[in-house]
């Protein structure tokens, strides 16, 4: 399949816009009723005339430099200098200084490579890491260049981190995780390396927030998730990183399913489909978003857009794997969707179509997504359970229990095994599951 190369952007205009939520067609309209308002008080001589197919070309790259009045138009409304919304202006002429001020190191410094500098902003031990205030440059900093080999280091260890996950889960992962991206931004802050490290560098970055909100999200720590989920998502919105948003509402949309909020899962599995769209997205990217709204729909019970989510992730899963497949998707195999699947079908009541989806998907599954399969095995306990099948429901907590004696360390996972614990209270006259709910309390409490 051939790669589509998208159009070059302005990727400072164009996240502008999305941070405000807001169409072209949307964000023209505002642009206009705010220069009406300008022109009103006097602060500008013209009324704007901007139509979509302008403004569109604004956020294309290079994008063609305004007129005067339409520049203060611009800075006013969003509040920053011209050329920081990607705007170059012609050698004959030097851009405005009339423009709100702009933090120092906001951006990089004329004829010199890319180099950010930390803000002076106070802050908590609850702010994310990035935040935190960088050591003074001691003189020694401005010689740090940094170079492809320590970026490509980075991105290995952001794979590591992402298999690791699949095998043990997130309960060990946050912590390190957590340390490199705080050490990825003061590379940032402090390095010096030309444009294509420094985006690079951002990619990074980028990945591993959005990997550290899924390992909270994993370990329980669901305000730091959401917390991390909303950094990353902001972060590809303002550099218009579409894959990034991708994953990140992708991630979101699993949260919010988890933590019983069903119609912000569906609202976010397809905003994330709206942003695949933008860079053609693969099919296993379909399938994945198409089964995360599935979820949102089953789990607020509404069962037929539930079925026609769970069609569509089917029908683009079957079309195979794609060479441009990033790598976030790849443990969408046969197991893991037939694991959804089953999911879904648990939260809609269905517990016998659950229980044999589950335990196929169990079956299929390999040592390399443990953590998945415990969590599979949790769901499976729970259907049986729901299908008065005891002694499956006994043997799939009791295999689900061994996994986590081998290492596998996903608070989700334990979790799961306590709901299967309260179900299954009820039978404790049976000796293999009083045996086996003396093992979960032992093990989970």
């Amino acid at each position: 399949m051939p790669t589509v190369q998208p159009k070059p952007r302005n990727v400072h205009l164009r996240g502008r816009r999305r941070a405000r939520n807001r169409t072209q067609e949307e964000i023209v309209r505002d642009l206009i009723g705010f220069a009406d308002r300008l022109h009103a008080a006097g602060e500008i001589r013209k009324r704007l005339s901007l139509s979509v197919k302008q403004y569109a070309k604004w956020e294309t790259s290079p994008p063609p430099w305004p007129h005067p009045e339409t520049r203060v138009v611009l800075e006013k409304f969003f509040q920053c200098r011209v050329t920081d919304l990607g705007f170059t202006p012609p050698q004959d002429e030097e851009p405005s200084t009339a423009g709100p001020s702009v933090p120092p190191g906001a951006g990089s410094e004329r004829g010199k490579p890319a180099r950010l500098f930390a803000g002076a902003a106070s802050l908590t031990e609850e702010s994310p890491p990035w935040l935190a205030p960088t050591i003074p440059d001691q003189g020694g900093a401005s010689d740090w260049r940094i170079g492809e080999a320590e970026v490509e280091l980075l991105r290995t260890a952001a794979d590591d981190m992402d298999a690791i996950d699949q095998q043990f889960g997130g309960n060990r992962l946050w912590r390190p995780t957590r340390a490199h991206l705080l050490w990825v931004h003061h590379m940032i802050d402090r390095g010096i390396y030309d444009d294509e490290l420094g985006r690079q560098l951002h990619t990074v970055s980028g990945r591993l927030t959005t990997s550290l909100g899924w390992f909270c999200y994993d370990a329980g720590r669901q305000d730091d998730a959401r917390k991390y989920f909303s950094e990353a998502l902001n972060t590809a919105l303002f550099t218009g990183d579409d894959i990034l948003a991708s994953r990140t509402l992708s991630n979101m949309a699993r949260q919010a399913v988890d933590l019983n909020k069903g119609r912000e899962a569906v609202r976010f599995a397809r905003l994330a489909q709206t942003h695949a769209k933008e860079w053609a997205a693969p099919h296993r990217v379909a399938a994945l978003l198409s089964i995360r709204e599935a979820q949102g729909h089953a789990r607020i019970g509404d069962d037929l857009a539930c079925e026609k989510a769970i069609r569509r992730a089917w029908r683009a899963w079957e079309r195979g794997v794609d060479d441009r497949d990033p790598e976030w998707t790849l443990f969408l195999n046969e197991a893991e969707l037939t694991c959804l699947e089953g999911m879904c079908r648990l939260d809609l009541g269905q517990n016998g179509r659950a229980q044999k989806l589950l335990a196929h998907s169990e079956a299929l599954q390999d040592i390399a997504h443990s953590r998945n399969r415990g969590m599979c095995l949790g769901r499976l306990s729970a259907a049986a359970l729901g299908n008065r099948d005891v002694d499956h429901s006994v043997a799939a907590a009791t295999e689900s229990l061994r996994l986590i004696e081998r290492g596998m360390s996903s608070a989700r996972a334990m979790n799961q095994l306590t709901i299967v614990h309260n179900g299954l209270a009820r039978h404790r006259r049976k000796p293999e599951v009083r045996d086996l709910l003396d093992q979960i309390r032992e093990r989970v409490a």
